[in-house]
């Protein structure tokens, strides 16, 4: 499948299941392709055709924006060098959970959840340890009697019971003699912990220059405010402008033929992401760009605190 029909499929599984979609974004190279909400749940979306075209650099990008917009970030892919990816199992990319299309569908529309995740050496299941072993004692059985059924040693099984994952067909095999499911779905439509230990507020801050171009001026403005700003270099906005209250999805520049497509995006991610959007520009006479309020920086350096900045931006935000 081509990615741009992976894409639409995806948004279309996304659509059917309640989730308020954003339009994909068309810019090259990008870190995230779609954005998708519904209720407290925000996913950030990257599309893949071959998931080993996605680096370290785009990974560290969507966990910083997910962890400022408070969302989930998510790979779906179609292959990699080892293959297609299996339905129903639940991959890891630089950190990010990683499904297929189909497994996405499974989750949302019929409501099948993965139960085997990829590690290195194969694939695993997580085991209910509590249960596995509230029915042990039950039946009087022993470890030796498992780890038979098993096909494990009885080292093996004590493990299990300590928390360690097995592999999927010694966790079919536990499941089949105890006759139960034993098996522990997997969940992917949250934000894993270990990102917010990775990302840390130092690590996502921008480090303001002295230079004297546009960007650099409206950073220290910003920062001159009160607010605490995050560059963006694979995004149609080139920050994330944020204090203890919100987080406003921020374009830089002059007019070009850009500038009309990229307010466009970030009108549609501010919806779905439930932000606000701005787009900052050297001079303008126009108060808004394709729904994107415009600021001009004599306008930005004449306020003194952030609610002045924010009052400016509902005043010129369109109303839907």
């Amino acid at each position: 499948m081509e990615r741009s029909a992976l894409i639409n499929f995806v948004r279309e599984t996304l659509a059917k299941a309640g989730f308020f979609v954003s339009d994909p974004c068309n810019t090259q190279g990008i870190s995230f392709d779609i954005m998708a909400r519904r209720d407290d749940l925000l996913l950030i979306i990257k599309v893949l055709v071959n998931v080993d075209a996605y680096g370290k650099q785009h990974a560290h990008e969507i966990k910083v924006i997910a962890k400022l917009l408070k969302g989930t970030p998510l790979l779906i892919g179609e292959r990699s060098g080892q293959g297609a990816l299996e339905t129903g199992v639940l991959y890891l990319r630089q950190g990010i959970s990683l499904i297929s299309a189909k497994t996405l569908e499974e989750y949302f529309i019929e409501g099948i959840p993965p139960y085997v995740y990829a590690a290195h050496g194969g694939f695993y299941v997580n085991l209910d340890v509590n249960l596995l072993k509230q029915i042990r004692k039950e039946r009087k059985l022993s470890l030796g009697q498992v780890a038979e059924a098993a096909g494990v040693s009885r080292k093996s099984v004590q493990m299990y019971e300590e928390g360690v994952n097995p592999t999927v067909d010694v966790g079919m095999r536990l499941a089949e003699f105890l006759e139960n499911n034993i098996l522990l779905p997997l969940r992917f439509d949250r934000h894993p912990k270990d990102n917010d230990k990775e990302i840390t507020d130092e690590d996502a801050l921008t480090q303001i220059d002295d230079d004297d171009d546009l960007e650099s001026q409206v950073f220290r403005q910003l920062n001159g405010l009160g607010y605490e700003v995050v560059r963006t270099q694979k995004c149609p906005f080139d920050a994330l402008t944020s204090d203890v209250k919100l987080t406003i999805l921020t374009g830089i520049g002059e007019y070009d033929p850009t500038t009309k497509m990229r307010a466009k995006a970030m009108y549609n991610i501010s919806r779905v992401a439930e932000r606000h959007s701005v787009f900052i520009v050297k001079e303008t006479k126009r108060k808004n760009i394709e729904g994107t309020p415009v600021i001009g920086m004599n306008e930005l350096g004449k306020l003194r605190e952030t609610e002045e900045l924010l009052k400016l931006i509902l005043d010129r935000k369109v109303r839907v």
